[in-house]
C-alpha cells in the first residue's frame, strides 16, 4: 500500500511542478519520475539545511519543491 501512496504522491508532485515550470504535464510516467526524483532532491536539500517535513503533506511539499527545482535546472540546460 505504501508504494501506491508513493507513486500517487510522486505523480501529483511531478504534475504540479510541470504545470508550474513548463505550463503542461509530462504524462503519467514522466510525472511519476519527476516527482520521485524531486522527492529525493528535495529531501537532500531540505535535510542539508536542517528542515524535515513530516507526514504525507510534508512529503508532498518536499517532493513538489524538489521537482520544481529539478525542472527549473533542466530548463536552464534545454536547447531552444
Amino acid at each position: 500500500m505504501y508504494i501506491v501512496l508513493l507513486l500517487l504522491l510522486g505523480a501529483l508532485a511531478g504534475w504540479l511542478a510541470a504545470r508550474m515550470v513548463k505550463g503542461h504535464g509530462l504524462g503519467l510516467w514522466g510525472n511519476i519520475g519527476v516527482g520521485i526524483v524531486g522527492a529525493l532532491l528535495g529531501g537532500a536539500l531540505l535535510g542539508r539545511v536542517g528542515v524535515h517535513l513530516l507526514g504525507p503533506f510534508g512529503q508532498f511539499l518536499t517532493a513538489a519543491l524538489g521537482a520544481i527545482i529539478l525542472l527549473w535546472v533542466a530548463r536552464l540546460f534545454e536547447k531552444r
